[in-house]
């Protein structure tokens, strides 16, 4: 097949998804544009802050896309790009999308509180906590392995590190003079958009080589995984509209532009997917069922947006009516990355994909898609080397947002795990944080405390083991993540009489897959990894606890509803 047909089928078959699907998942959830969000009620200036519609999806589709639509579908490519291609089309508009919308949907109406509010509300306070912690678990996952990938990126394309640093440092800027209305964001914008442009060419000109100063790759990596780590606790600890909101907003720019160039580029260079479309056999089916749906990861599903949607975005949405275009059509953006990716090497064949990934030359899956985007741009005048080093700006660009933001949720998480029992079936303002309460609790649960937290954690894992290792365990426990917050959502329809069917097939399917995949990782990793195997433990029994618990409170309702039907009778 050639790869513009397969890019050309995705946008159309998306657009009817959003037009057709996400109009019927309007009427089920009941969206009321006219009805006040948390961030306007609740407005604090520091999380709760009314966004423009197109700001809060540039923060929302740069914090969820990250690596993972590029980085899934091109490690599943081994068993050929049709397995990946297919669970892409329907995982995304089907489970994940809808997934996105739910997760959203259900923290706006409960003050943006995150999703473990409507865990708490259906299994107690018990099942709340048991949510807190495995998200706890797979957000320390989160930030580890995107902190590695974005410390190999700078690692390979010192140029993109240069511009990194200077992106962050203008952020601020932009963020102050929007921030406090010295200039309107259609201004700023055309300010500092060319500037964010300039400092690509900047890249170029004054690399940060951090391996000709240290001496080997790997010193390289690890003192960027240090220096990421550092900042990502500082994007955690100040206000959002300082760095987050504003980095992500500019960034979103890079992120349209390399996938307009993506999408221009393969009308134009017409690749053919040289890549067998099945490279199944015998050996590899136990790797396709189900290792390829936790490999694909948030390309097509992703329990991780679902944190991002409840945990940051709802507390900035301005109408209820942005959570289609934000939560939905934002997942379909990715599934479109995720598609692209998976052309950027589709078009080789299988031994030259295998010689890029594992041979000498033995590239990260990011470096292969930048390769690949850059092959394809070369029709539009653009030189290789300059595609390379945009297109791996970019990419860094969605890994540092994800990671910063993985580290805010997580910091969210951690607070919220220590906080006391919600008020049982109020909407009134958010629990007090256990931080001003005062005393050990409060101490354990301050910005600073949990945030240095995170990142000790997460720097543990990062530097303890290679990125292709922690990715399999990484997108079980994302996929794991997106079926309890299915099972949330399952619950919440079963309570308000709604349709339901929906969600709970996705929810199932999406549970038996993941708890297969972490079970297969625990084996595959024992003995060769021991914090990879314990964070597994940890996440598979957390997750069973957790689906007993459900699985009583359903019981425990159907028994109640016929107890009340022989009664009436």
């Amino acid at each position: 097949m050639n790869g513009a047909t397969l890019l050309g089928v995705t946008l159309v078959y998306f657009l009817l998804a959003y037009c057709i699907y996400g109009r019927k998942l309007k009427a089920i959830f009941g969206i009321e544009s006219k009805r006040e969000c948390p961030s306007k009620r609740l407005r604090d200036d520091i999380d709760y802050v009314p966004t423009p519609m197109m700001v809060l999806f540039g923060h929302h589709f740069a914090s969820i896309a990250g690596a993972g639509p590029i980085v899934g579908p091109i490690v599943a490519a081994y068993l050929g790009w049709g397995p990946a291609c297919l669970w892409i089309l329907l995982g995304c508009v089907f489970i994940g999308s809808m997934h996105d919308f739910a997760a959203m949907f259900l923290s706006v109406r409960n003050d943006g509180r995150s999703i473990a509010y409507a865990i708490e509300r259906e299994l107690g306070y018990f099942g709340r906590q048991l949510f807190l912690s495995f998200c706890f678990a797979a957000l320390i996952l989160v930030v580890a392995i995107f902190a590695l990938l974005v410390a190999q990126c700078f690692v390979a394309t010192p140029a993109v590190a240069t511009a990194s640093v200077l992106f962050i440092a203008m952020a601020p800027l932009f963020g102050v003079a929007v921030g406090r209305k010295i200039l309107s964001l259609a201004e700023a914008s055309l300010i500092f958009v060319p500037i964010l442009f300039a400092c690509v060419w900047l890249g170029t000109l004054i690399p940060l080589d951090l391996v000709a100063a240290l001496g080997t790759a790997q010193r390289a990596t690890s003192a960027w995984i240090i220096m990421l780590l550092y900042y990502a606790a500082v994007a955690s600890i100040i206000p959002v509209w300082v760095l987050l909101q504003p980095r992500d907003y500019l960034n979103s720019y890079l992120l349209y532009a390399m996938m307009i160039l993506g999408i221009a580029g393969i009308f134009l260079y017409r690749p053919e997917m040289a890549m067998p479309a099945f490279a199944v056999s015998g050996k590899t089916i136990p790797k396709l069922f189900p290792l390829l749906f936790v490999t694909v990861a948030c390309g097509a599903c992703s329990g991780f947006h679902a944190l991002v949607a409840s945990g940051t975005s709802a507390k900035q949405l301005a109408s209820e009516r942005h959570v289609l275009p934000v939560a939905y059509g934002g997942m379909l953006v990715e599934g479109i990355l995720a598609i692209i990716a998976l052309i950027s090497v589709g078009y080789l064949d299988m031994s030259a994909f295998e010689q890029l990934l594992s041979g000498a030359d033995k590239v990260p899956p990011q470096v292969a898609f930048a390769r690949g985007l850059a092959t394809f741009s070369t029709k539009l005048g653009l030189r290789y080397d300059v595609g390379v080093n945009f297109v791996s700006l970019a990419i860094s660009a969605f890994m540092l947002t994800t990671l910063d933001t993985a580290t805010r949720l997580t910091r969210f998480v951690w607070q919220e795990l220590l906080m006391p029992q919600s008020p049982a079936a109020t909407a009134a303002a958010p629990v007090t944080p256990a931080a001003a309460a005062g005393g050990f609790r409060g101490f354990l649960s301050s910005r600073w405390t949990a945030t240095l937290i995170v990142v000790i954690l997460a720097g543990y894992l990062g530097l303890s083991g290679g990125g292709l290792r922690i990715w399999p365990v990484f997108g079980a426990s994302n996929q794991l993540l997106a079926a309890l917050t299915l099972l949330a959502v399952t619950l919440w329809l079963i309570r308000g009489k709604r349709p339901v069917l929906f969600a709970m097939l996705p929810m199932f399917f999406m549970t038996i897959i993941s708890i297969w995949a972490l079970v297969c990782l625990i084996m595959d990793n024992w003995q060769k990894s021991w914090p990879l195997v314990a964070v597994s433990i940890i996440l598979l029994v957390l997750a069973l606890l957790l689906l007993g618990l459900a699985a009583q409170a359903v019981h425990k309702a159907h028994a109640l509803r016929a107890a009340g039907a022989r009664s009436g009778n």
